[in-house]
Order: C-alpha cells, then structure tokens, then sequence
C-alpha cells in the first residue's frame, strides 16, 4: 500500500487525481499505476485498470488468479468490473468513496451473489494518508 501512495503522489504531480495502484502476484509487484485520465484523455484510465493492464502485460495472460490489488482508493464499478475479469483473489484500499465507492459505500459488487466472480475486500488500510491525499489535493483546486 506504501507503493500505492508513492504512485499517487506521482498522478497528483501531473495533476491528475491521486489515486495510486498495485497487483502482487506471488509475493511481488508485477504491475502499477496511478490515475492517467487527462494525460491519456482516456475515461478509463484509472489507477487499477493502469495496474492490472501493466500486470496482465507482465503475466503474458489478462487473468491474474490469485492475484491482490492495493489501491488507495475504493474502487469505481467500472474498476471493480475489471477485478472481476481479471480474477483478482483479493482488493485492499485505502480511503472509502461515498461517491463512488462500489466496495460497499454506495454499492457492494463484490458482495453481489449473483455475479460469477467474488474476490477478499479489505478496505481501510493507511485510509487516513489517503484520504488526506485526496482532501488536500481537491482543497488546492477549490
């Protein structure tokens, strides 16, 4: 999660949202990314869809079984959605969205039974650097 705080200081540098990512994969990194979606002026670039993108490139394979992803972030349906596809075994985030949040704050996808993949949530973990990241990044813009 340390990892995912750098990272987001990283996309906060240029001026993106920090929000930072990592998949392990056997006890090492195997992908990482940090919010990209004005620089690569791409809706989907996310920190997550940027890390599993990076790990499934580094894997040589899109499922990533077994896999866990550090965010510092709850993550966005679209992102959880990805976690699904990929078969990340386990998320851990940092901070809650009650925005977006769709590992329990407005919705829980990863609790929905009738979905055909389940994976470990973990959330709160370094949630106070997070968050902290995240409101003095949006104080600065207001």
């Amino acid at each position: 999660m340390r990892r995912a705080l750098e990272l987001a200081r990283q996309g906060q540098a240029e001026g993106e949202v920090p929000v930072g990512a990592v998949v392990v994969l056997d006890g090492r990194i195997v992908g990482e990314g940090w919010n990209r979606p004005i620089a690569a002026a791409d809706p989907t670039a996310h920190a997550e869809i940027q890390a599993l993108r990076a790990a499934a490139e580094a894997v040589g394979n899109y499922r990533l079984a077994g896999a866990q992803l550090y965010v510092t972030l709850e993550p966005c349906t679209m992102c959880v959605g990805a976690m699904f596809h990929a078969r990340i075994a386990r998320v851990v985030f940092g901070a809650r969205d009650p925005k977006t949040g769709s590992a329990g704050s407005v919705i829980d996808l990863f609790g929905e039974t009738r979905l055909n993949h389940h994976a470990t949530v973990v959330g709160g973990m370094l949630a106070e650097e997070s968050a902290a990241l995240l409101s003095s990044f949006f104080a600065a813009r207001r």
